[in-house]
């Protein structure tokens, strides 16, 4: 009886053992489950990724493209592309200024900041402050830039942007009514333009077209009107407002003398109504076919290959005239910039260096979507021109964004509404001149001087 005891008290005793060892491992594995579920493993890496505002620019028919050039990044790379909280169609809604200072206020959101922006030409020297001088990361890239491009992206000589989209200034014309008229080539000068838009004006109106025009252009008082009267005062050597030696020479008889030229176009070879025209006004009644020539520049480009206008298949691209002694055309564009506060320097960088690539390699705009019709366009007119027509002498004049900074908004309303009160009759040539002169001294603090002679 007592063995029975003792042997029943060795089990109780090993049962009691093994169910503490049980109780011990059910723990730890309860503990080593818990840490699985919250989170006391390794943590997993975050894929790289860039964030990028400003694809405004894009049309709607080059967004599928756009889109695959990001996919074709991320696949190469591994860096995923997030597009900025601010919708494009947001930002595009909004004017030039509106836009300036929304960029501004994004860029000081720290952390939460774009890690790439595109910039408008007129933006560098009042954003520089806030970007990354490019050159140490992208030398090579910038040097195979035309020099001319990257001067207006340039501040301090810091590179604060690489030029990505360049839009010169164009003028369309009707390639079938330039032949009905037998005119061999479209005009290149002032006065061939005049003389060519009022005879095919007055024949097509002969032909019971009552409502059609011989030139129509932007003339509301707008950023639109100081790049085209940027290209008629250049063209006769007025100058560019503000000069390369910080010197107002807006004051001067060539000025004055294309503001007179265009003032004498409205209600003759322009409509009446042209002084209150933007871009999209004048592009509606080059598509009703109402118009020999237009004065555009990215709009043609897109509607010479999109085969969306109806004027698609009688659509020539040539550049601005000139007078006598060269031809001038207004530069606009986009370049792309990286904001000090960039969490992702270096994936904005290779992004960057990507697209630039894809330009190079002309895959963004296919050779057989090109417009068959060009005629001495400038040489940085983007996409490249298989025909071999285009010039190299072709001058661009740059906005004096580049020149004023912060203060070109106040420059270019004082100087497109003195043009505009010209071309309405409200002020004489002359006395607008002399009036700006006088507000421009009073913005900027510069010394007055003639324009530089043209070489």
């Amino acid at each position: 009886m007592g063995r029975v005891l003792v042997h029943t008290t060795r089990r109780v005793a090993i049962v009691d053992r093994l169910w503490f060892y049980t109780k011990r491992c059910m723990r730890i594995g309860i503990v080593m489950l818990l840490c699985s579920v919250l989170g006391c493993r390794r943590p997993v890496a975050v894929p790289p990724f860039v964030t990028f505002l400003g694809a405004w620019w894009l049309q709607p028919d080059d967004q599928p493209q756009a889109e695959r050039e990001f996919q074709e990044f991320t696949r190469k790379t591994g860096i995923a592309i997030q597009q900025s909280p601010i919708p494009n169609t947001l930002f595009s809604s909004l004017d030039p200024p509106a836009q300036l200072d929304l960029l501004r206020k994004v860029l000081h959101k720290g952390e939460s900041a774009p890690d790439i922006l595109g910039i408008d030409v007129i933006w560098p020297a009042s954003l520089a402050d806030d970007l990354v001088d490019l050159r140490p990361y992208l030398s090579s890239e910038i040097s195979s830039q035309d020099s001319n491009l990257v001067a207006n992206y340039t501040v301090q000589g810091k590179v604060v942007a690489i030029p990505f989209r360049t839009h010169v200034g164009v003028l369309a014309y009707r390639i079938d009514l330039l032949q009905r008229y037998g005119y061999s080539h479209p005009p290149k000068t002032w006065d061939e333009l005049e003389s060519m838009a009022a005879r095919i004006q007055a024949g097509e109106r002969a032909r019971g077209r009552k409502n059609f025009w011989g030139y129509v252009w932007q003339g509301a008082a707008t950023e639109g009107l100081t790049c085209n009267a940027l290209e008629w005062q250049a063209a006769e050597g007025g100058g560019r407002v503000v000069e390369d030696d910080q010197s107002i020479s807006i004051n001067n008889t060539h000025a004055v003398r294309a503001w007179e030229r265009a003032a004498h176009w409205v209600g003759r070879i322009s409509p009446p109504g042209v002084v209150s025209y933007r871009e999209t006004d004048s592009l509606n009644v080059w598509n009703s076919g109402n118009a020999a020539f237009l004065r555009s520049w990215e709009w043609a480009d897109h509607m010479a290959r999109s085969g969306k206008s109806p004027m698609q298949q009688y659509t020539g691209l040539t550049s601005m005239p000139g007078d006598g002694r060269g031809q001038v055309s207004a530069l606009g564009g986009y370049g792309l910039a990286v904001p000090r506060s960039s969490a992702h320097l270096q994936e904005a960088i290779a992004l960057i260096r990507f697209l630039l690539s894809m330009d190079l390699q002309g895959a963004r705009v296919p050779a057989n979507q090109l417009p068959r019709h060009f005629e001495n366009l400038p040489r940085v007119l983007q996409p490249p021109d298989p025909s071999g027509l285009r010039s190299q002498q072709i001058r661009l004049v740059s906005r004096p964004a580049d020149l004023t900074g912060d203060r070109y908004q106040t420059v270019t309303e004082a100087y497109s509404q003195a043009v505009h009160s010209v071309l309405t009759g409200q002020k004489t040539a002359p006395d607008a001149a002399a009036e700006l002169e006088k507000r421009l001294v009073q913005v900027t603090g510069l010394r007055t001087a003639p324009p530089p002679a043209r070489k």
